[in-house]
């Protein structure tokens, strides 16, 4: 197809709902409200079973999976073919916890060699994925240069890309060929006056564009990629920033148009914008979203198609479970004095005992499940879990850096996003200031899970109408989740307590280092 063909086609498609698309969505299920059964949620179950085979271990396209497996990024990709309004690609900024981020640019072997270093010491790594600093099809060699290397040398990692979409068309026959089944698209608009709010320009076929026109050719371009992704089966993930007053009543609008073209899953994640990160957007003082907008246009996109809720808008360096960046671990230096032996047969042993927790989780958490049958409540609760990953109430409340958050009601237990926090504890001493920050970021949160707490934090908590519960601790999360629903639904009856709506809480913009 001439680059003239391909335009006009992209415009048509633009233009015209492709509803005979949604057929390439490549997930072979169906849920029972008739949306597509893939969503990051889905078991072995839902899935057929060569979609299972992709996303089972992958802690991004796989909620179940978040909870045991870990990802690599590793930054090979410097340059950017376009500008966003929220991105300031910072170099050597340790504290920060986003995209574009980086603390060391890596050429591909150095990359290569750093792939089998942390698969060797992590055996849960299952995925190395290339996300920036700028945009991968920007820096096609060193990108595609470097998948090359690390699938010759470990075959059982799972290649995945993060791009922009601008050049994904001209790149689609390369990834299948390299077997790259998981590719990122971040699509903030289909209406380019809405794109021309976010992004300034585009440099596409030696020219620099601006305004509406850079908006449409990058729209165009995206759409077109995805679906010539998802007619050679390879999934992807559609992650669209929210941006309040610019995009957010847009983005339903998205979502649909993603989904009839084949797309995976939608990751609808919260504007980073504090004025600190030096972003066009940070500068003029947007404002991200709060908690409970972004649920609820989450929620409302969930119709469409399945969401994923557990991103952590990785460092484009991020080594280690969502959640936690141990690249520190893995500078160049450390790797060169490491003498690296990669043993597939040691992670293939450690996947297999991971099978079997998540096997038990499961059962235990269906078992749990039908002590609710029958019940007819419209009550819902959102629960915050201090974890440290397992699927486990395993983190002391002082030494967590996220809360994990759950909604509960009849129909069972859904993981709905994760809200970062200060420490409460630093060097063993509680930061009493920190408490009030929690209790922001968790402040829709009924009740909060942890393995241990101290006295003045749960008088603190107790004080702010959140219930502090450590009786579950290294218990499964979701059935200790309807274990408490279940008594909450008692205590409301009973008089004991009164359901109230808890309000709305903050999204934490600042860094995230474990």
């Amino acid at each position: 197809m001439e680059p003239g063909d391909r335009k006009a086609l992209a415009q048509l498609r633009v233009l015209q709902p492709v509803s005979s698309q949604s057929g390439k969505a490549g997930c072979g299920s169906k849920s029972g409200n008739g949306k597509s059964g893939c969503g990051s949620a889905a078991g072995q179950g839902d899935l057929a079973p060569e979609i299972w085979e992709k996303v089972e271990n992958h802690p991004c396209y796989s909620e179940q999976a978040h909870h045991h497996y870990a990802r690599m990024h590793v930054a090979v990709a410097p340059a950017c073919n376009i500008q966003c309004n929220y991105c300031n690609r910072k170099y050597d900024c340790s504290n920060e916890s986003r995209p574009g981020v980086v603390s060391e640019r890596l050429t591909p072997q150095q990359a290569a060699k750093k792939a089998l270093a942390v698969a060797s010491a992590i055996p849960q790594m299952t995925v190395l994925g290339i996300a920036g600093p700028g945009d991968p099809l920007a820096n096609p060699e060193k990108t595609f240069g470097t998948f090359e290397l690390v699938a010759q040398a470990a075959p059982d990692i799972k290649l995945c890309l993060s791009t922009n979409g601008l050049m994904l068309p001209e790149y689609v026959d390369r990834i299948q060929s390299l077997k790259i089944d998981h590719v990122t698209i971040t699509i903030n608009m289909i209406d380019p006056r809405v794109g021309a709010e976010i992004y300034p320009w585009i440099f596409f076929n030696h020219k620099r564009y601006t305004g509406v026109e850079a908006a449409r050719i990058l729209s165009e371009r995206q759409l077109l990629g995805l679906e010539m992704l998802t007619a050679r089966g390879i999934l992807c993930k559609v992650n669209s920033v929210m941006i309040p007053g610019v995009n957010d009543h847009h983005l339903a609008a998205v979502n649909k148009a993603v989904k009839q073209r084949g797309a995976f899953l939608h990751n609808i994640m919260p504007l980073i914008s504090a004025p600190e990160h030096g972003t066009v957007f940070g500068l003029r003082g947007q404002r991200g979203p709060t908690a409970q907008e972004l649920k609820a246009l989450q929620d409302g996109c969930e119709g469409e198609m399945n969401m994923m809720r557990h991103c952590r808008q990785c460092r484009a360096d991020a080594v280690g479970l969502l959640g936690e960046d141990r690249s520190a671990e893995f500078t160049t230096e450390k790797i060169q004095e490491m003498d690296v032996t990669y043993d597939r047969e040691q992670r293939l042993a450690y996947h297999e005992r991971v099978d079997l927790q998540r096997s038990a989780a499961e059962a235990a958490r269906k078992a749990e499940l039908e002590t609710l049958a029958g019940e007819h409540s419209r009550i819902s609760i959102l629960i915050a879990v201090a974890t440290k990953g397992g699927g486990r109430i395993n983190e002391h409340f002082g030494h967590a850096t996220e809360f994990q958050v759950y909604e509960v009601g009849v129909g069972g237990v859904k993981f709905v996003g994760h809200r970062r926090v200060d420490h409460y504890c630093e060097g063993g001493y509680a930061a009493e200031d920190s408490l009030e920050t929690v209790v922001r970021a968790i402040n829709d949160c009924v009740a909060v899970f942890v393995a241990r707490i101290g006295g003045c934090p749960r008088e603190g908590l107790k004080a702010a109408g959140i219930e502090p519960v450590d009786r579950f601790g290294l218990e499964y999360i979701e059935q200790s989740a309807i274990v408490y629903y279940r008594e909450y639904l008692t205590r409301v009856r009973s008089g004991e307590i009164k359901h109230i709506e808890r309000g709305d809480a903050d999204i934490r913009q600042g860094a995230l280092i474990a």
